[in-house]
């Protein structure tokens, strides 16, 4: 992955993230930082 891509990636997730708390609040992210939890738990368990 180049930087220029990385970038660009970030930039979109942060984007992403602040549509989400202008439209619907702070309680889909609390939701998602939840599961995103439980699924590196998951993934470090199978590791």
């Amino acid at each position: 992955m180049t930087n220029t891509l990385a970038i660009i990636l970030g930039v979109l997730i942060v984007a992403a993230i602040g549509v989400d708390y202008l439209f619907f609040g702070t309680e889909h992210l609390v939701f998602l930082a939840k599961k995103f939890m439980s699924l590196i738990e998951w993934l470090a368990f199978w590791r």
